[in-house]
Parts: structure tokens; sequence; C-alpha cells
């Protein structure tokens, strides 16, 4: 009996000594052909595409050079989770880089030299509730040229992998990119003009901030050729363009420039005269590509603004349904410049209709809700009861921003259109004339390459004033803004200034994942309470319209005196109204309920199922290898 317990426990113990050698011998042939799988969802720790590419065009060694504060204890451990997710990402780049990529880790302690090294490279300190100093951030250095991320936030994660990539490619370009800039605004600034009786004023915000970037450029209206140095022209607002600018811009497209551009069918910050009105007065300027969008397949009716009572500004009497205040549902959380603004202020913006071109593709950047309309123009700025008044919703999203990408075709098929002037048949074409046919340049009919081109319908949010506050600050103007308006209009040119793999660099999947049946959910019930509503109101004007028929009905009735029918009307509406109202507060109650006890469940199977699961495993294990060793013992 012992000699058998002996033996077993021999083989036994010599299994488990070979399985330990396999598992050795397979790591080690495993790490020599540096074999790895990404299986998360979203493949959170794989590099895109666009990172490779730009990784494999380096000339020269990227130094990347990690500053975090380790051993601190008043860090939240929330911090440190997320540096060691930042370390991992930085050897991902070394891996990818082949030797063009070097990662260099620094522990900024007081009064060390690395912190030394970390502020001379830009990186700043941040604080803890105890009050502890600590440093996160990152410095990227390419021979002579710098550019540091200050401050790795969390909240920023998804976008990480966009930070470091666009920051490699900054420091590999010898001088700052040029950017074009053509408006019918005077957001370039404006001299005194004692003719016009015009005042001087100061660079809209955005062109200020812009200048702080790039080198950027005035472009006339009516430019004949958008010059070639040029990477992206930003229009904001291209009221009454010619048709020899718009051919323009369309050859700079098809050169492969990038174009930005801002159009409204109602730009209250641009008071136009009213040539329709005898008496005088201004109304809003309109902007449009009319022949690029034609060709595009981009419809905006010039005849209606947006309306949308799930983003409205205001309340009660105050109530602004044209006037949007855009949060994160509105924005697309996949795409690198959109996910990242946070808010929006919309004010009187329009919405694209479209029928694309073929071998364009259109991605939706901001949009409405569901619960929205387009309206007419004369009730834009309509406030309260008035301006929800006969308010259908369409119950799509509607897009107000998109991007468009693939192969664009010219707007002008028969070629450059001739400048307006008055024919006369006697006139003959002057030396200078002919010689400009002459060297006339070739036209482009369609793009070489894919291209991309963003267009936002509307123009105000990029005014100063809806998207900053002026304070006064010791003295100085200072510009907080208000919203992320800026923040999209330079996120999109910056991301259009970089190298073109950064155009369709994806964020990288987020590490926490939303409660998506919930919020499903949730919009369900929205809409039924939405839909209770509808049906008041329309209970209400029934009511009302029957009411005045009944009135028409008795000539000697009064609105003053009902009659017995009338009441009897009126107190049904009444009883309909209060069983609305109590089978909405059912509606939001029973809400509440489900919602809430789907996300508890959903938690305790997200903490308690895998241990649950291990201790099962454990206990499955357990008893198979005590029936083992009883089946040995009696053999």
């Amino acid at each position: 009996m012992r000699k058998k317990q002996l033996e077993t426990l021999l083989y036994s113990t010599g299994g488990v000594i070979a399985l330990l050698a396999v598992l050795v011998a397979a790591n080690f042939i495993v790490s020599a052909f540096n074999l790895r799988a990404d299986l998360t969802q979203g493949s959170v720790y794989t590099l895109s595409p666009g990172t490779r590419a730009i990784l494999a065009k380096l000339e020269a060694p990227v130094r990347l050079r990690l500053y975090y504060t380790q051993g601190g204890e008043a860090v939240p451990v929330g911090l440190k989770t997320f540096a060691k997710r930042v370390e991992d990402l930085l050897k991902e780049y070394q891996t990818a880089g082949r030797g063009k990529v070097i990662v260099e880790k620094f522990n900024p302690e007081p009064d060390s030299d690395a912190e030394d090294s970390a502020q001379l490279d830009g990186i700043e300190g941040q604080l803890t509730n105890a009050g502890e100093k600590f440093y996160l951030g990152l410095s990227i250095s390419f021979l002579d040229q710098k550019a540091a991320i200050p401050v790795l936030a969390p909240d920023r994660e998804q976008l990480l992998e966009y930070d470091i990539t666009r920051g490699v490619a900054q420091v590999g370009e010898a001088k700052k990119p040029v950017v074009g800039v053509m408006s019918a605004l005077p957001v370039m600034g404006r001299s005194l003009d004692p003719v016009r009786k015009q005042q001087p004023t100061e660079p809209w915000t955005v062109i200020q901030e812009l200048k702080k970037i790039f080198d950027v450029r005035e472009i006339k209206l009516d430019a004949q050729r958008i010059p070639d140095d040029v990477k992206v022209l930003l229009v904001i607002h291209p009221r009454n363009l010619p048709e020899e600018t718009e051919y323009a811009i369309d050859q700079f497209v098809l050169r492969g420039g990038k174009l930005v551009a801002f159009v409204d069918p109602y730009a209250y910050f641009d008071q136009q005269p009213d040539l329709q009105n005898p008496f005088g007065g201004n109304q809003a300027g309109q902007s449009t590509f009319y022949n690029l969008f034609k060709a595009w397949g981009v419809d905006v009716d010039m005849g209606k603004v947006i309306a949308d009572l799930t983003f409205a500004s205001g309340e009660g009497p105050r109530l602004l349904p044209t006037l949007l205040s855009l949060n994160n549902q509105a924005l697309n959380p996949e795409d690198v410049v959109a996910s990242q603004v946070g808010t929006l202020l919309v004010p009187f913006g329009g919405a694209f209709k479209n029928k694309l071109a073929e071998g364009l593709k259109q991605t939706v950047l901001v949009h409405t809700s569901k619960n929205a309309m387009p309206v007419d123009l004369i009730i834009a700025t309509l406030s309260g009861e008035p301006s929800t008044r006969g308010f259908q919703p369409t119950n799509e999203e509607m897009p107000l921003a998109i991007r468009l990408a693939g192969k664009f075709h010219t707007a002008f098929p028969e070629g450059k259109p001739k400048p307006y002037a008055p024919s006369r048949p006697d006139r003959k074409k002057g030396a200078a004339e002919k010689k400009d046919e002459t060297k006339a340049e070739p036209q482009l009919k369609q793009s070489k390459e894919d291209n991309t081109v963003v267009l936002v319908a509307d123009v105000d949010l990029l005014s100063d004033g809806a998207a900053v506050e002026i304070q006064e600050v010791f003295g100085q103007r200072v510009a907080v803004p208000r919203n992320g308006n800026l923040a999209l209009a330079l996120g999109l040119v910056e991301n259009f200034s970089g190298d073109n793999a950064l155009i369709s660099l994806r964020s990288r999947a987020s590490f926490s994942k939303p409660l998506t049946v919930i919020r499903a959910m949730e919009a369900q019930a929205q809409q039924q309470y939405l839909g209770k509503i509808k049906a008041l109101e329309d209970s209400l004007n029934q009511s009302q319209e029957k009411l005045q028929a009944l009135q028409k009905g008795k000539p000697g009735a009064t609105g003053a005196i009902l009659t017995a029918e009338q009441q009897a009307e009126l107190d049904n509406f009444r009883k309909r109204a209060i069983e609305t109202r109590r089978d909405l507060k059912d509606l939001r109650k029973n809400l509440r309920v489900e919602t809430d006890a789907l996300a508890f469940l959903t938690k305790v199977i997200n903490i308690g199922l895998v241990p649950l699961l291990v201790a099962i495993a454990g206990l499955v294990l357990a008893l198979a290898r005590r029936r083992r060793m009883r089946a040995a013992a009696t053999a």
C-alpha cells in the first residue's frame, strides 16, 4: 500500500516538473518569435495603421520621455492604473518603431534633476487632494524639434494614441503648416474706415488661437486660385461667393488640399440690408457652395433652421428651440475631434440632407436629437410657446456637421467659369488677356487620391458672442471658452494640418464600457413620454376646436358663459389630462424601477460572476482530484 502511494507521489511530482519544463520551453520559443495577441474589445493594446504608417516614415530616432512620479502615496489608485496603461502603450510604440522610437522613463521627485528636466520639457506638475505634487506627462523630441503633452489625463485616454502620434508628426515638420482663411465676415479683424464709419475690431478669438499654432493667411473672396503652400483652407460664411472662387476651391480640393467650411442659412451675426423691405431694416445673411454642394450631392435648405426640444436652450417663456445646447449625446464618439468637444452652442443652424455623389462617404460628426424639426426662418428667434406651436418632430437625427471622404469630381466639367462682364461686340481682347489664356492651368477633373472635407451648417458658433466670454484679468482681456465651439474648429484644422495618416487615425477604444441596454431603455421610455405629451397636446387642440364649434353653433353664447354641453366637454378634457399626467408619472416610476434593477443585476454579475466561476472551478477540480486519489488507493 505504501509502495503504491510512493509511486503515485513520484509520478505526480514528475508530471508537475515535466509540465513546468514544457511551459518554460514554450514560453522561451514564443518569446523568440515575439508572438502576441490582443483579445480586448476594440483592440485597445494595438496601434492603429495610421500610427504605424507615420512611424515607418521616420528618418531618425524619436525620443518619448515619460515623466511619472512613482511611489507617491497621495496619488490616486486610478491614476496609477492609468499610468501603467500609458507605459504599455509606449512599449507598443517602441516595438512598432523598430529602433526608431526610444522610450525613456523619469521619476521627477521633488528637487531632483528629473523634476528640472520635466520643467524644461514643458511638463506641468499637478497637485493631489493632499497637496502633494506629482507629474504625469510626455515629451516628444526629434532632432532639434520638441513637442509636449504637459498632462496625461485619464479623461482623454480614448485619444491618447492620437495625441502621441500627432506629437510625433508635429516634431517631424520643419515649419508651421499654412492655413488659409476665407470669410465674408471680419474674422481677421478690421482697421478704421472713416468713409464707411466702421470702427477697428480685433480678430475673432478662433483666428487668434489659430495663429498660435499655424501660419495663418487671409484668402480673398474673389481669389482666382488657392496657393499651393496652403495645407488647410478654412472657409467661414462664403456669402455671395463668385463662381471663379468656387472653382478655385474645387481645384484646391482635387489637388489634395483640405477644406473645412462653415455655411449657414441664417447667420445671425451677419446682418445684411433687407432688399425686400421697402422701409429698410436688416436680415440675417446666408451662405453656401451652390456648385460644389450640387456636385458632391450635399444639400442644406436655405429657408429652414433646426429646432430641437431635447437640446433647446432656456426654459418656460425663454425656451429657444433654435439655440441648440448640444452635449455628448449629439457628438460622434468615434470621431477623433468631435468625441472630445464636450458641449456645443449652435445658434440658428441648418442641417444636411444629402444624396452623396458616387465615390463619397459621409461620417456624421454632430447631429440633432430625434425630437427635432426644420422650421421657417421667420420663427428662428421666437421663444416660449410661439416657438413650439405646431411642432412635429421628424423622429430622426439630422446631421449638423459632416465629414466627406473619398474621390471628389469637379463641379465644373465644362471648364473654368468666366467672370461676369457686360458683353461688347466691338471690344477686342487685349494682349494680357490672350497671354492669360495661353498660360491657363490645366483643369483637374477628379482627385488622384482619396481626400476629406468637413462641412458645418452654422457660422454663428464661431463668433465670440457664442464661443467665448471676454474677461478682464489684471488689466488684460482674456477670452474664456463658454463651450467646445472653438475646440471643434481648432481640432478640425489641427487634424487636417497633420500627416494624412492622422485623419484616419481612430480614437482608441475605451477601457470602461457603458450600460448600453439601460441607455436604450431610457431612450425608449423617453420616446413614449414624448408620445404621451403629443397625445395630450392633440387632445387639448381637439377640445378647443370643439368648444369653438359649439360656440359658433350657439349665437347667443359668449366666451365667458359656457353652455352645459361646453362645460361637459371641458370637464372631459380635464379628466383626460389628469389621467395622462398619471400615466406619465407611472411611466417615469416604472422606468426608474426597471433601469435600477437592471443596473444592480449588471453590477452583481460583473463583480461576482468571475469569483463565483473561479470558486466553482476550484471545487470541481478538488472533487475530481479526491476521486482520483480514492480510486488509486483502492486499486
